[in-house]
């Protein structure tokens, strides 16, 4: 009885401690995406936005996935959100001396993309460390929620500063609610250190990283469900970076336009966490991720065919509602499914293609977009995810694989 009050007290500390961070982050991201797009209404720009939040991750990936099995869990998310706290701090800085040309927010996205390369690899690894297996669908169902929560409410707390305070306002909200992320996870969450150092010592970066591809190459359905992943992230990238330049030039450059489209995806992102958690998807987790996918490629079509932008918003709703049947049976059969000794790299290896895939994508979509119409590109890439879906849903290796993890 002890143990399981134990895991729940650690769960609580730890998902209060990440949302929290989430929070400021959120503000901080959706003031620097608007102000860019509003700026500029330029594809390009925002490409080279997205590159250069995304483009570190991937270099630091394969690294961080290492640290994450070689070192403490907890104290690499805490260093991690201190990075970004402290970059962000440096921008406000700036922005109050007057520098706030669009340039600073590139490379400062850069320097807290760095962060969330070495976060992102051991977050994942590190909750199934203290959380019961039986219980992962759960959690991560309920963290989605929570997240999809933060979600709402920071583009309309976002878009209210924008209109009433400056923008450094903004980056010392995030730096403040870091530091009490940090000081949560070192102070009050008390796991035992997971690393096996001693047997570790005289083995290199590179020969650990290259034990860590190994393991993925031996097993099939972490490869297939990679290489799916890849594709799939490249046709959703108009879906993910697009729409909101899209609503710009189709429906209006107002904010509360930008606000209603994150709304309304956020409210679906946390009526589908609710329903994850509650329901926990079907026996077999494959299917889950398929009916999501489906559903996902269904509505990237109709964004790119609805001339309302009510509808269009409901849309993204539906988007938003989908998601996490995707993302919680994917991060839970991973979870449950690899070695923990090798959790760190895999899930490395994971956040290198989510970091790379899109990035690469809108080199190519982010300058189309200043010639065909985005309309168009979603249509396009909706039929692609349509028939990766279909190539997916009677792959042998992944529909094995929903097996076992029941």
């Amino acid at each position: 009885m002890s143990v399981n009050l134990n895991w729940k007290k650690n769960a609580v500390l730890f998902l209060i401690s990440q949302n929290i961070s989430l929070f400021g982050s959120l503000l901080v991201q959706y003031a620097i995406t608007w102000y860019i797009t509003l700026e500029s209404e330029s594809g390009i720009m925002v490409t080279l936005s997205i590159v250069s939040g995304f483009l570190p991750t991937l270099f630091l990936s394969p690294f961080a996935g290492v640290w994450a099995d070689r070192y403490n869990r907890k104290l690499l998310i805490a260093l991690s959100d201190s990075l970004i706290a402290i970059s962000t701090l440096g921008l406000a800085i700036l922005f109050m001396l007057g520098y706030n040309s669009i340039w600073l927010l590139f490379i400062v996205s850069a320097i807290r993309s760095l962060g969330s390369g070495i976060q992102t690899p051991a977050i994942s690894a590190f909750l199934p460390e203290f959380i019961p297996e039986d219980k992962l669908i759960k959690v991560n169902g309920i963290n989605s929620s929570i997240q999809s929560l933060e979600a709402l409410i920071a583009p309309i707390l976002s878009g209210a500063l924008l209109t009433v305070a400056s923008m450094e306002s903004i980056f010392f909200i995030d730096v403040v609610t870091a530091a009490t992320a940090v000081s949560i996870l070192l102070l009050f969450l008390r796991i035992p250190y997971h690393a096996k150092t001693e047997e570790r010592k005289g083995v290199s970066y590179f020969q650990d990283m290259m034990k860590g591809i190994k393991y993925i190459n031996q097993h099939s359905f972490i490869k297939t469900l990679f290489i799916f992943s890849a594709f799939f992230f490249i046709s959703a990238a108009p879906l993910a970076f697009l729409t909101p330049l899209q609503v710009a030039r189709s429906f209006g450059d107002d904010v509360w336009r930008l606000s209603m489209i994150e709304i309304t995806f956020s409210i679906g992102m946390m009526l589908g966490g609710i329903l994850v958690a509650s329901w926990g998807g079907f026996k077999n987790k494959h299917y889950t991720m398929v009916v999501s996918c489906f559903f996902m490629s269904g509505c990237t079509i109709a964004l790119g065919l609805i001339p309302d932008f009510w509808i269009y918003s409901f849309i993204m709703g539906v988007v938003g509602l989908v998601m996490p049947m995707f993302n919680t049976p994917f991060t839970v059969l991973l979870q449950q499914r690899v070695d923990a000794d090798y959790m760190g790299r895999v899930f490395g290896v994971l956040s290198m293609i989510s970091s790379s895939m899109m990035p690469l994508a809108m080199l190519l979509f982010g300058p189309m977009s200043d010639y065909i119409r985005i309309e168009w590109l979603l249509v396009g890439t909706g039929i692609l995810m349509l028939i990766i879906t279909i190539i997916m849903t009677g792959n042998k290796n992944l529909i094995e694989a929903g097996k076992l993890v029941e």
